[in-house]
């Protein structure tokens, strides 16, 4: 009994075509398995800057809630109301270490990450800004009806931040590995691989 292809193949040809058909299938699971690596990797990498930021966005909110900053600030407006001249220190804030040292991966993080997070330093952008603007001002020129607004303005935007430290945190924890699924430990995002 001959070969079923002999007759329209010689069999160099069935042998040509065979190992063709194996090197062709051998390259789609090669650049299958690539593609899951690389999707793999990926999405390790948006988890470590993810939890990066988590951790310095949670360390601010932390401090922030502990201080209990409007009651703080609005103790403060009123030495400023009540005590002639008096005008507090305010500090320089640097709660961005982390997302200078990042922010070239940026892009790493899914759209609805980037934005709350983005959001987020640009408030703390602004109030760097209004620090600056505090530290210059003259109490005695403008006045403490003046001074009071300002430095208001001032605990006002770290409310702010407060707000969107929260939404910046949420939307970290609905999409810790990059695609939309959520992590099953909402207080701890380093669960994200371990609490699968």
């Amino acid at each position: 009994m001959t070969p079923p292809l002999d007759h329209i193949l010689s069999p160099q040809a069935q042998q040509a075509v065979i190992a063709g058909v194996f090197l062709s299938v051998g390259w789609w699971v090669v650049a299958w398995q690539n593609h899951r690596r690389d999707a793999r990797h990926r999405a390790e990498r948006v988890r470590d800057v993810q939890r990066a930021l988590f951790a310095e966005i949670r360390a601010y909110l932390a401090a922030l809630q502990r201080d209990d900053i409007a009651r703080y600030g609005e103790d403060i407006a009123q030495k400023i109301l009540l005590q002639a001249g008096y005008f507090p220190v305010i500090p320089t804030e640097r709660n961005d270490a982390i997302f200078r040292a990042i922010v070239g991966e940026i892009h790493v993080l899914p759209r609805d990450t980037v934005d709350p997070i983005v959001l987020y330093y640009s408030q703390l952008n602004a109030i760097g800004a209004m620090i600056d603007d505090l530290r210059a001002l003259d109490v005695g020129r403008i006045g403490a009806e003046r001074a009071v607004a300002m430095y208001r303005d001032y605990i006002a935007m770290k409310i702010e931040a407060m707000i969107m430290a929260e939404t910046a945190l949420q939307s970290i924890r609905n999409n810790m590995d990059g695609r939309g699924t959520p992590t099953r430990s909402v207080s701890n995002p380093a669960a994200g691989r371990s609490g699968r």
